[in-house]
């Protein structure tokens, strides 16, 4: 006969498992959304349905309160991993553990209702559209922090590669900046075989190319961690045909808004030397998707002691993130922190994030949700008579 806590693990598993099977795309989560308030009001718990999802558990008589947020979209990536519940939609799967992140969150509203005591609010955050930077602006935009007031916001994500239930996290810069930019050039197609009568844009963009690396290497201090990447040249030759028009695409990575922004005038001066120096028209787009996660020292520090509490290994000072993330919003507008926990080193544990193989570690379902559970006994400390 099985134990409570073995049959709350089995719970999670399945609930995690049947969020795997059941993937959606950013601000497409109808289904993801209806499955999350529907076990939040199974619990007993105020819910309140728009961009996200909000879950309301009210304790006691404190009038502090604080967020936690667990993000709810998948990704356009076909599976091709060999368990037994692989996505049921062909070319959507969870292959960044949001399944896994709902499930925690979940598996703690449920301790937090029926076996722990705590005086205050705690606000269950359900995000939708966090791998394109969207839902959490949408989700302020819709009122979530002026209708639900936080005093901290908090969220969790998965590492692979990182020992099982390891949690790191850092004061300070957490995850870097992310802007998309696009630089079109206008020159004069022609023949292939008489270059010289027109103004050939592959060439103009294979300067720019080269030119746009020197932003990182030559422009920016040393160790300033930014990154600047052409994923795509896109031109419109054919096989005897010079192109007169070249677009480049690509993406930034940031660890401070000085060196964004700095990294787009750079862009822009040598995209408009280049140009001059062919005689061509060139235009820069730059579009910043996520800014910067800042952590506040005194959540940070809250994560660190309430890891310990619940057991965990604890990096309180690990090297910021390249990836970036949208719980930046929420951390821009409330004091909070951003934490990873480790999801393991062997199989589909420890795959990169957004790889086809991936997978939520399922071991790490009842960690994460003692791990919120302990931090909001923490905050929100109960009143002793």
């Amino acid at each position: 006969m099985q134990t409570k806590q073995e049959n709350y693990v089995d719970h999670l598993v399945e609930l995690r498992r049947q969020f795997h099977r059941h993937p959606e795309l950013g601000f497409k989560e109808d289904a993801t959304k209806a499955m999350v308030a529907q076990h939040l009001r199974d619990m007993g718990i105020e819910v309140h349905e728009g961009v996200g999802v909000i879950g309301i558990l009210r304790k006691g008589t404190g009038n502090r309160a604080i967020g936690l947020r667990a993000d709810m979209d998948a990704l356009p990536i076909l599976e091709t991993s060999d368990h037994d519940y692989p996505s049921d939609t062909p070319g959507v799967m969870h292959a960044c553990g949001h399944d896994g992140h709902m499930t925690m969150l979940l598996g703690a509203a449920e301790t937090l209702v029926n076996d722990a005591d705590f005086d205050g609010t705690v606000v269950f955050i359900f995000q939708p559209n966090e791998e394109h930077g969207l839902g959490a602006q949408a989700m302020i935009n819709d009122g979530t922090l002026t209708r639900f007031p936080i005093d901290e916001v908090y969220a969790i994500h998965n590492l692979p590669g990182a020992p099982v239930g390891q949690v790191s996290t850092r004061p300070g810069l957490i995850c870097s900046s992310e802007s998309l930019f696009e630089i079109s050039v206008q020159g004069q197609g022609g023949h292939a075989s008489m270059p010289q009568v027109g103004v050939d844009a592959i060439t103009v963009g294979a300067e720019l190319v080269q030119a746009l690396q020197t932003i990182v290497s030559r422009k920016l201090p040393p160790g300033a961690g930014a990154v600047v990447s052409v994923t795509e040249f896109v031109t419109d030759g054919q096989r005897n045909v010079l192109p007169g028009r070249a677009v480049l695409k690509g993406d930034v990575r940031a660890r401070t808004p000085d060196d964004r922004h700095a990294i787009e005038r750079f862009m822009r001066q040598i995209t408009d030397g280049v140009a001059a120096a062919h005689g061509v028209t060139a235009t820069v787009g730059f579009q910043t998707e996520f800014i910067e996660t800042i952590n506040a020292d005194i959540p940070t520090q809250a994560v660190c002691r309430a890891a310990q509490e619940a057991g965990c290994d604890v990096i309180p000072d690990r090297q910021p993130m390249s990836f970036s993330e949208d719980f930046a919003h929420f951390s821009a507008a409330v004091p909070g922190c951003f934490l990873l926990l480790g999801n393991g080193t062997e199989g589909a544990h420890g795959q990169p994030l957004h790889a086809s193989d991936y997978d939520f570690n399922d071991a790490l379902l009842p960690i994460g949700a003692a791990f919120w559970t302990q931090l909001v006994q923490d905050r929100l400390p109960a009143r002793k008579d």
